[in-house]
């Protein structure tokens, strides 16, 4: 729910635009070069340093992590042929960059935002020194899902003598390589060069929507705490505990003023503890250790062992309990007069509850401690709201309990419900162990098993079918627990077709990624793909390219007009990348969709142009660009000069649809998940070729 309404908010942000903005080049951050060491000599080690200053909503990948997750690791690449005099110590080392557990990847990334740096350790071997060769990488936003690789070419030269005067050459826009290299010559040694990323005519653009996702993020949390907060008061330790509060307001308070007054100190006090105990958290959790909670298989391990233990205890195997010493102490505070007596009857109602409460505080807890600062505070005081206010208002209205239903089994029914779904959410944390670290122990299929299996016991068990030892004999059921039960059937329902490969995507953030599948039929029969719409070609760069499932092209421009000439269909461009988060996102959401994927199989020649696949094509294919005047050798490097010369554009992903006389037929388009206006996409593209 949380992606979905992100989604929709950036989505009309992003509509309010300017017709230019979805054609608009993407600047690249500003990078400083330089040599850590003012007076190198022969045989010292010195690191050649890269400091970037990253636009504002936008962020680089780091290196430092698995390469085969997904996205592009920032890389350096020398020419051999025209370095010399020195030699490398190492790898490329980024300095403390972000780290987080990327849902869309399921794994842990490294990042930066705001600005990055990397440093390489080099060995000086002579004493002139040339450092040719470029910087590869990859920047995202998540405001309008876009990703753009970039590659920062640079050249140093220096002398390696005893005594050196600083010197710093600022390389603008209008140097040219020759200008720049007379001025390192001239001055002995290059400290710095700050290589420009545009012409002096070129502006940046940036969508002021700074912490956006995060607040969202903060506000869906606190939506799901309230909701907890309101599941909290129909448990069997705290429902029965309303007419006894009413009971112990009304028979202390002096007039209807004093009554009234007293139930919002209460509610209040409610408010205060459980926010304090969430403050606590976060007080004790920095940014780093709550990346460690949130991506570490140890934490992940223990919270699933704390949600298996939570579960039993909402089952019946057990009671939680506090000792009874600690709970007779703050009733005996809490008969004392005035405001410290109501502090400490709504302590003690907290005491009281925590068998009921405990599980659903520290599940909330749990889950706030990968977060930031705020989010274990604001959670918890979203759940104590819930859970005060209903307090508060029987108090000041005690006429009110009259139309509360009476306690009874239910209360334990509510209790058995939250334990099954503990018992559920608790696999999200070891399968984000197990992905992570590649055990192998929780592939996508093995846990839509358990998933169906734990929902289908809630099932039977809202049906009166099974009853654990506390549960009350029901010989008739309730049109609210029936319709309950319903709704649980139906969503088990929508889990079994994900035993045999179907997307499930309103689960996408909780399941394991489709290639941990052991058995897919959509893989394996190509689903939406009929033999009439079988490729008459054999693509060019299959065994090294991809297409989603479902979905057929070609990965190469030239040999997917000519099939469009042939066929007589319009030429469909989809610019991706192998490390392309929102690509992916695309293509699970909306590519997805059978409308969507007939209309692609059918209607269209598809070509998926990969703007960072580094295979190096033959030397006769090879060119000089126009637009860079440099040499692009690689299939990435041909797909992305392409973009920018031929649309004016270097973000992906981005969907180009051609006639067969290469003009466009509709604008092109950008990330939007919404299903509908993919279609509308398609759909007027193909008109416009009709009448063509």
């Amino acid at each position: 729910m949380s992606r979905l309404i992100k989604s929709s908010l950036i989505l009309s942000l992003f509509l309010l635009l300017t017709s230019t903005a979805i054609a608009q080049m993407i600047a690249p951050p500003r990078w400083t070069i330089q040599l850590s060491e003012k007076e190198p000599q022969v045989g010292d080690e010195v690191k050649l340093i890269f400091k970037a200053q990253i636009p504002r909503d936008w962020y680089i990948y780091s290196n430092d992590f698995d390469p085969d997750l997904g996205p592009m690791l920032t890389e350096l690449e020398l020419d051999e042929k025209n370095s010399s005099g020195f030699s490398l110590v190492g790898k490329l080392k980024a300095i403390n960059p972000k780290k987080k557990f990327d849902e869309v990847w399921e794994g842990d990334v490294t990042y930066f935002e705001g600005s990055g740096s990397f440093e390489q350790t080099i060995k000086i071997t002579a004493e002139n020194i040339t450092i040719d060769g470029f910087l590869g990488y990859q920047m995202c936003t998540d405001v309008t899902g876009q990703c753009v690789p970039f590659e920062e070419d640079f050249v140093i030269k220096a002398k390696a003598i005893a005594v050196v005067s600083p010197a710093v050459v600022d390389v603008t826009a209008d140097s040219t390589e020759a200008e720049v290299e007379e001025n390192i010559v001239a001055d002995s040694v290059e400290q710095e060069v700050v290589v420009p990323n545009q012409s002096a005519s070129e502006e940046r653009t940036y969508i002021d929507l700074e912490a956006h996702g995060e607040q969202e993020s903060l506000i869906g949390f606190m939506i799901l705490a309230f909701l907890a907060g309101l599941a909290a008061l129909l448990t069997p330790c705290v429902f029965p505990m309303i007419p006894m509060t009413v009971t112990f307001f009304t028979g202390r308070s002096k007039s209807r003023a004093s009554g009234i007054r007293n139930a919002f100190v209460y509610g209040f006090s409610i408010i205060a503890i459980y926010t304090i105990a969430g403050t606590a958290v976060a007080a004790i959790q920095g940014p780093e250790f709550a990346n460690w909670l949130s991506t570490h298989w140890v934490p992940n391990v223990f919270f699933f062992l704390v949600f298996i233990f939570f579960a039993f205890a909402f089952l019946g195997l057990f009671e939680l309990t506090l000792p009874s010493s600690f709970v007779n102490k703050m009733d005996e505070k809490a008969d004392k007069g005035g405001m410290t007596g109501i502090f400490f009857m709504a302590f003690t109602l907290v005491l009281v509850s925590f068998s009921c409460t405990g599980p659903i505080v520290g599940s909330i807890l749990i889950s706030s401690a990968g977060g930031a600062l705020l989010k274990p505070i604001l959670g918890m005081f979203a759940f104590s709201l819930a859970f005060a206010i209903p307090f508060t208002l029987f108090a000041v209205f005690p006429h009110w309990l009259n139309s509360l239903p009476k306690s009874g089994g239910w209360l334990n029914s509510v209790k058995v419900v939250l334990g099954f779904l503990e018992l559920a959410l608790a696999f999200k944390f070891l399968s984000v162990a197990d992905q992570v670290y590649h055990w192998g122990l929780l592939d996508r299929d093995i846990y839509i098993a358990i998933w169906v299996v734990i929902f289908a016991l809630l099932g039977f068990y809202l049906l009166g079918k099974i009853r654990t030892k506390h549960d009350s004999p029901m010989e008739t059921i309730g049109v609210p627990r029936l319709m309950l039960a319903i709704s649980t059937f139906v969503f088990v329902v929508y889990l079994i077709p994900g035993l045999w490969g179907a997307p499930l995507k309103a689960l996408s953030g909780y399941l394991p990624p489709m290639a941990t599948h052991d058995f897919n039929i959509m893989e394996n029969r190509g689903s939406g793909i009929s033999e009439a719409n079988q490729l008459d070609e054999v693509p060019k760069y299959a065994d090294l390219l991809h297409f989603p499932p479902g979905v057929q092209g070609y990965f190469d421009y030239d040999q997917a007009l000519a099939v469009a000439k042939r066929t007589g269909k319009p030429l469909f461009i989809d610019f991706t990348g192998h490390g392309c988060v929102n690509c992916r996102e695309m293509e699970a959401r909306v590519w997805s969709d059978p409308q969507v994927m007939q209309r692609l199989n059918e209607d269209f020649v598809l070509v998926a142009l990969y703007i960072d696949e580094r295979f190096e094509l033959p030397e006769s294919d090879w060119y000089v660009s126009e637009y860079d005047g440099k040499e692009k050798k690689t299939i990435g490097k041909q797909n992305a000069d392409f973009q920018i010369t031929r649309f004016n554009n270097n973000a992906q992903p981005y969907y180009v649809i051609l006639d067969h006389q290469e003009e466009l037929l509709i604008r092109p388009k950008g990330y939007d998940t919404s299903i509908p206006n993919f279609i509308d996409f398609l759909d007027t593209a193909k008109e416009e070729f009709t009448r063509r």
